[in-house]
C-alpha cells in the first residue's frame, strides 16, 4: 500500500477553508490578492482561518507580486507577528536579479521563522540553474517542501523535469530530501504519470474553484482530486 498522497489547497478565506477541508486537503496554502499571484494574509486573516480548520497552515511570506523579496524589514515583521499569532508553516521563495536564491533575504526570514517548517515555493521555476538553487537552499532549517512545475510555464511544460528530480529524490541524492509539491497548471491527467514516478504531493489552486477565483472553493471539485489520488 503506497502512503497517501499529500493534497495541498489555496485558501483566500475561512470559507475556503472550510470547504476544502470538508473535500479531503490534507493542507492548505494560505494567501491574498491572487491578482498578484498570492500574497501575504493578514494577522487577522490566519486567525481566523486557523479558528475554522484543523488541518495544516501554510502561509504565504510576500508582499509585492514576483520575485524579488522587496522590503524585507516589513516582510521580517509580517512574519513575526503571524509567529506570535500562532503560524508554524509556511511559503516564501526570493530571487537575486540574476535568478539564483536570494539567501538573504531568506535567511533573514527563516530566523524569525525559528524552526518552523517552510516549502520554497515556485520561485525555483524561474531560478537561473535549479540545480544550484538547491545547493544554495540545502542547509538551511525548516526547508522541506519545494512547490514546483518543473517548468516556468507549468507542469505541460515541466514534466520531463518533475520525472528526473523524482528520481534523483529517490536515489538520495543531497539537495533532493525536501518533497516535491507538484502544482503550477496541474490537471487530473497529469496525476497518473506523476504519480508512476513517485511524485506524491500535489497543489491545486484554480482547480479548486470551478466557476473561478472570484468564487469559493468547491469541496465537491477538491473531492474529485482526493478520490483520483486515493484511488
Amino acid at each position: 500500500m503506497s502512503k497517501r498522497a499529500v493534497l495541498e489547497v489555496i485558501a483566500l478565506g475561512a470559507e475556503d477553508a472550510v470547504a476544502a477541508q470538508e473535500g479531503g486537503a490534507d493542507r492548505l496554502e494560505l494567501v491574498t490578492d491572487m491578482a498578484a499571484d498570492g500574497l501575504t494574509p493578514s494577522r487577522t486573516g490566519f486567525e481566523v482561518i486557523r479558528g475554522a480548520v484543523d488541518i495544516p497552515l501554510r502561509v504565504m511570506l510576500r508582499l509585492a507580486d514576483g520575485f524579488a523579496a522587496g522590503d524585507i524589514d516589513a516582510l521580517v515583521a509580517r512574519a513575526s507577528d503571524l509567529r506570535e499569532a500562532g503560524a508554524e508553516e509556511f511559503v516564501l521563495g526570493f530571487l537575486t536579479a540574476d535568478g539564483d536564491a536570494d539567501l538573504v533575504a531568506v535567511e533573514r526570514l527563516i530566523t524569525v521563522l525559528d524552526g518552523c517548517r517552510w516549502t520554497f515555493h515556485r520561485a525555483i521555476d524561474r531560478a537561473a540553474h535549479r540545480e544550484t538553487l538547491r545547493k544554495q537552499l540545502a542547509d538551511l532549517p525548516g526547508l522541506d517542501t519545494y512547490l514546483t512545475a518543473g517548468a516556468a510555464t507549468g507542469v505541460d511544460d515541466g514534466l520531463a523535469v518533475l520525472k528526473a528530480e523524482a528520481a534523483r529524490a529517490a536515489s538520495g541524492e543531497p539537495g533532493y530530501e525536501p518533497q516535491i509539491l507538484v502544482g503550477g497548471g496541474l490537471r487530473l491527467d497529469h496525476l497518473p504519470e506523476l504519480r508512476s514516478a513517485g511524485l506524491t504531493a500535489f497543489h491545486i489552486g484554480g482547480a479548486a474553484r470551478p466557476q473561478g477565483w472570484t468564487s469559493p472553493v468547491s469541496p465537491d471539485a477538491v473531492r474529485v482530486w482526493r478520490e483520483a489520488l486515493d484511488g
